[in-house]
C-alpha cells in the first residue's frame, strides 16, 4: 500500500507544519533560552516542516526530516513542562504515524517520549515529564489506528472498483455469449431457408415462397432478440418505454425444434420430466445449449436426423444431442463449444461435447 495520499488535500497537507510553528513559537515566547537560539530554533522548525510538506515527505524519508524539527522544539522548551511549545512533539508524533509505517511510527513516539524520560531524570520527579510522555504514547496510537482505518477503507474502494469492473466484464462476456448464440442461430436458420429457395426456385414456386417468408421471419425474431441485447447495454429505460423480449426458457425449445425442421432439417426430441420446472436460469441455458448444439450440427451435419433428449429429474436435468456432423473446426474461446460449456459449469454443471459413434455427440448436466 502507497502512503502517497497520506499528506491529504491541501489544508491538510499544511496543517501539520502550521501547527509546528505556531506551537514552536509559542513556547518560544515564554522561553528562558538564551540569546538567538529560542527564534534560531523557530525558524528551523518552520523551515524544515514547510520543506517537508511541500516535498510531500513520507516514511523514512520525512522521520529524516523530523528528525530535525523534533530537537528544534526541544531546545525551545527545554526543562520547562509547563511550556505549551511540548504540543509540538505530539504534532510530530502523530505527523509520523499518519504518513509512516506503524514500524517507524512508534520508533519515532518512542524516541520523542525518551525526551521527557530523560528530562525527568537529569531534572527532578515533576508530573509534567510523565504527563507528556502519555500524550506522545496516546497521540502516536491513534495516529497509528487512524492510518491502518484509511489504509483499510483505500483497500475497500480498490476491491470495489475491482469488483465494479469484474462485473462490467462478466455482463459484457454474457452479452457476447447471447449475440454469439441468437447471431449464428439465426443466420444458419435464414441460410438454410434461403438454399432451399434457391434449388426449388425453377421447380416449386410455393416452396420458395414458403422458405423465403421463413427466412424472413427467422431474421426478424433474430433482429427482436439482438435489439432486446444491445437494450442491455444501455441504460434503464424510462417510464413508459417498451419492453425488451422475454427471453427464451425450456418451454420454447419446442418452437426452436420446429424453426429447424421447417427448414428441412430432421430433428427428432425426446422429453421426460416437466421442462417448466428448470427455472428461468436453467431453462434459460438448458435453451442456449439445444439452440448452439443444432446450430452446430445443422452447419455441419452429413443430413443424418439429429436426436435432442432432455431428461428432467429431481436433482439434475440432461440435456443431450446427437446428429451426424463432423467435428467442428476449433473456434475461438468465448463461442461456440465454449460458450456452451461456460453455460453449464456458471450453473455448477459440466458439459462434454466430442466425436461419437457416427457422428457427434453434446451431452449438459444441470444439477437442481
Amino acid at each position: 500500500m502507497t502512503t502517497g495520499s497520506a499528506a491529504g488535500t491541501a489544508p491538510a497537507r499544511w496543517a501539520a507544519p502550521v501547527a509546528l510553528t505556531v506551537l514552536t513559537a509559542v513556547g518560544a515566547l515564554g522561553s528562558e533560552q538564551p540569546g538567538v537560539l529560542a527564534p534560531a530554533a523557530v525558524g528551523l522548525v518552520c523551515l524544515v516542516a514547510t520543506a517537508a510538506a511541500w516535498r510531500r515527505l513520507t516514511g523514512p524519508r520525512l522521520l529524516a526530516a523530523l528528525a530535525v524539527v523534533a530537537p528544534g522544539v526541544v531546545a525551545v522548551c527545554w526543562g520547562d513542562p509547563r511550556d505549551v511549545g511540548w504540543f509540538g512533539c505530539c504534532v510530530v508524533a502523530g505527523w509520523a504515524a499518519l504518513a509512516s509505517s506503524p514500524r517507524l511510527a512508534v520508533a519515532a513516539g518512542a524516541a520523542l517520549a525518551a525526551v521527557f524520560a530523560a528530562q525527568l531524570v537529569l531534572l527532578g520527579p515533576e508530573p509534567g515529564w510523565v504527563t507528556w510522555t502519555a500524550g506522545i504514547a496516546f497521540t502516536t496510537s491513534a495516529c497509528v489506528f487512524a492510518r491502518r482505518q484509511r489504509v483499510v477503507v483505500e483497500q475497500l474502494h480498490a476491491a470495489q472498483s475491482e469488483l465494479a469492473e469484474r462485473t462490467r466484464l462478466d455482463e459484457r462476456h454474457r452479452i457476447a455469449g447471447e449475440m454469439h448464440d441468437v447471431v449464428g442461430h439465426a443466420l444458419t436458420v435464414t441460410l438454410l431457408h434461403l438454399g432451399s429457395a434457391r434449388l426449388s426456385l425453377d421447380d416449386d414456386l410455393d416452396r420458395v415462397r414458403s422458405s423465403l417468408a421463413e427466412a424472413e421471419r427467422a431474421a426478424r425474431a433474430s433482429l427482436d432478440d439482438v435489439r432486446a441485447a444491445v437494450a442491455l447495454l444501455r441504460a434503464p429505460a424510462p417510464p413508459g418505454a417498451a419492453s425488451a423480449p422475454p427471453t427464451p426458457t425450456a418451454a420454447d425449445i419446442t418452437g426452436l425444434v420446429e424453426s429447424f425442421r421447417r427448414t428441412g432439417t430432421p430433428v427428432e426430441v425426446q422429453v421426460r420430466g416437466d421442462l417448466a420446472a428448470l427455472g428461468a436460469n436453467r431453462g434459460l441455458a438448458a435453451y442456449r445449449i439445444v439452440q448452439e448444439s443444432l446450430t452446430n450440427a445443422a452447419r455441419h451435419g452429413d443430413g443424418s436426423p439429429i436426436t435432442v433428449r432432455l431428461d428432467t429429474a429431481a436433482d439434475r436435468t440432461t440435456i443431450t444431442v446427437r446428429s451426424g456432423a463432423a467435428a467442428p473446426s476449433p473456434q475461438p474461446a468465448g463461442t461456440g463449444l465454449t460458450a456452451m460449456r461456460e453455460r453449464a459449469e456458471a450453473l455448477g454443471g459440466q458439459l462434454v461435447a466430442g466425436p461419437a459413434t457416427g457422428g457427434w455427440r453434446v451431452e449438459a448436466v444441470l444439477p437442481a
